[in-house]
């Protein structure tokens, strides 16, 4: 297992590769033959980015069996998705302010996430296999009193792109069978979501050769695999909100709310 990181090197976007306590700069295009240097840097104290720059961040609803018995809706035959903004991306540790522009609930939903290492169009099962470069910790912020404000039109992507909605990282780890992993979220120190990637209706591999049928998915991309059951609004005046996968490490970050 590998395990990427990008961190702001005095000003400069860099990248490498975590080492026990210390990091293996990078150089090159970690998705396209990344090159390793003689430099190390210390783990502690660097200020992570997130760990890749997606051209697009695809987030599921409905994709985990267990919440979608609870919310008693029907098991979807085909992955049910939405665009969160670019701009809603922000670093691990970073903190999330309310949006000047909305005073409901905040709502958080740690999430399994698929970065994209090739370019995928139409791909099958197997190619999207090859394709997936690694897994990472996504917190899917929500605005969740927006989703159906005006009934005559679900606000999914107003919603969840609102800037730094979302968190991911910290790092993106390769080599992971996603069938072994569970999600975990801590939220100001309380358990709040314990749950499997088996209960996944589709499993990463189909989920992203069927996305690919209707986007070309590009290196960097980000596919956030829905959440579970324990999803709740963040109502302290600060919240941490910490996203556990092993493997993976946590995603911790402060939420205004």
């Amino acid at each position: 297992m590998t395990r990427w990181v990008r961190f702001d090197d005095g000003g400069t976007p860099a990248f490498g590769v975590v080492e026990g306590d210390q990091v293996r700069v990078h150089e090159g295009d970690m998705f396209a033959g990344a090159t390793a240097t003689d430099r190390l840097v210390p783990a502690e104290g660097l200020a992570l980015l997130p760990p890749c720059e997606p051209t697009k961040v695809i987030a599921l609803w409905n994709n985990f069996r267990a919440l979608g018995t609870k919310l008693g809706v029907s098991v979807p035959e085909d992955p049910l998705y939405l665009l969160k903004a670019v701009s809603s991306i922000t670093s691990p540790g970073a903190t999330v302010p309310r949006p000047k522009a909305y005073d409901g609930r905040l709502v958080f939903e740690g999430e399994l996430g698929i970065v994209i290492g090739k370019k995928l169009t139409n791909a099958s099962v197997e190619e999207a296999e090859a394709g997936i470069f690694g897994y990472t910790c996504v917190n899917d912020i929500t605005a969740g009193d927006l989703l159906n404000k005006d009934p005559n039109f679900p606000q999914w992507a107003r919603a969840k792109s609102f800037d730094s909605f979302c968190p991911f990282g910290p790092v993106i780890a390769t080599g992971l069978d996603p069938a072994t992993l569970t999600i975990r979220t801590i939220l100001n120190g309380s358990e709040r979501q314990n749950y499997p990637v088996t209960d996944m209706i589709f499993p990463a591999a189909d989920l992203v050769a069927r996305i690919s049928a209707d986007m070309t998915l590009m290196p960097g991309d980000l596919i956030a695999c829905g959440t579970s059951v324990g999803v709740g609004a963040m109502k302290e005046p600060e919240n941490v909100v910490e996203v556990l996968i092993e493997g993976i490490g946590t995603l911790r970050n402060t939420v205004l709310a």
